[in-house]
């Protein structure tokens, strides 16, 4: 996959995944980040970086926050921006994937923000792009979703920057969740060890030690003293059968509820990638309450988004 996603100087060439990305290149993503975030009460600044180049965004799966952010990541570069309408698309008279690819390469397209409920299709993009296209995985499968990784750990450390000494709950759809995924192995990279997730047990990773996590059913031990508690919502659309007994007991047990809540820290940060379900994974009153940083994940993610569509640009020279 390195191979893929980095140059031959070791510049980002395409977002694939966080797995096998250098902490330098993480890191230079998140500094990067920061200069494009506003400051307090000022508007957001457009500046002209990808001015001239088309950024198509490219979505086989529904989305709000990320199709959303990465059209004004796009917009605030300067960049023209389309939003292919996938379910109208020649798609639905069977012309495969990559030929639309092809199709929207050959209309000028320099950047594609690619969505796809199948496991490796970014990738298989990639290996298929023109040399001077880039691909952003917008979450593929229960593989990958790196820029939702990327806007996380930008977003704990903003609060906690210390990642060597962080104590990071996820909870809930471990198993099939590509942020989950992603989100342990920009967090091991930058050099956080106490990684611990918890929920049902058909809901852990198969073998949470290749992970390099913890994992387990009870709440209460796994969120003890935790910095960060992640929830997560169950993919329904990814599990075979009835993907939840009972509803009421999931909350209770590992819901993060203020009951739960209360083993971790009293100042931990309260983190979902969204979309929420009340009542489920999560209480309306901690997703909106005095320790939630969910709404600034997504305000982050436009930061974020843009810094990976920059730096990817820097390295590559558009079509003359």
């Amino acid at each position: 996959m390195t191979a893929i996603q980095l140059d031959d100087q070791g510049g980002l060439r395409h977002l694939i995944t966080t797995q096998g990305l250098p902490r330098a290149l993480i890191e230079q993503i998140l500094d990067t980040a920061e200069s494009f975030v506003p400051d307090p009460g000022a508007p957001p600044r457009k500046v002209p970086l990808l001015r001239g180049r088309t950024v198509f965004n490219l979505f086989f799966e529904n989305s709000t926050r990320t199709r959303t952010t990465f059209e004004l990541a796009a917009k605030r570069l300067s960049a023209d921006v389309i939003n292919m309408d996938v379910a109208h698309s020649s798609r639905a008279k069977g012309e495969d994937d990559l030929d639309t690819l092809f199709t929207l390469q050959a209309m000028g397209g320099s950047i594609f923000a690619i969505r796809h409920p199948e496991n490796g299709a970014a990738a298989r993009f990639a290996a298929h792009a023109a040399d001077d296209v880039a691909i952003i995985n917008a979450g593929d499968g229960s593989h990958a979703h790196p820029t939702q990784a990327l806007l996380d750990v930008f977003t704990i450390r903003r609060h906690r920057p210390d990642f060597a000494n962080l104590a990071v709950a996820i909870v809930g759809d471990v198993r099939h969740s590509r942020v989950a995924h992603s989100t342990i192995q920009a967090l091991r990279t930058l050099g956080t060890r106490d990684i611990r997730v918890v929920g049902p047990e058909r809901f852990l990773p198969p073998d949470p030690a290749a992970l390099g996590v913890t994992a387990g059913t009870d709440c209460a031990a796994l969120l003890r003293d935790a910095d960060v508690v992640m929830g997560l919502r169950i993919q329904r659309e990814r599990i075979d059968g009835d993907a939840l007994e009972g509803v009421s007991d999931y909350h209770h047990r590992f819901g993060l509820t203020p009951a739960n809540l209360a083993h971790a820290r009293p100042d931990a940060l309260v983190m979902h990638p969204g979309p929420i379900n009340r009542g489920v994974e999560i209480d309306a009153d901690v997703a909106y309450g005095r320790q939630s940083v969910i709404l600034e994940q997504v305000r982050n993610g436009i930061a974020v988004r843009m810094a990976v569509m920059a730096i990817i640009a820097g390295n590559r020279q558009p079509r003359g």
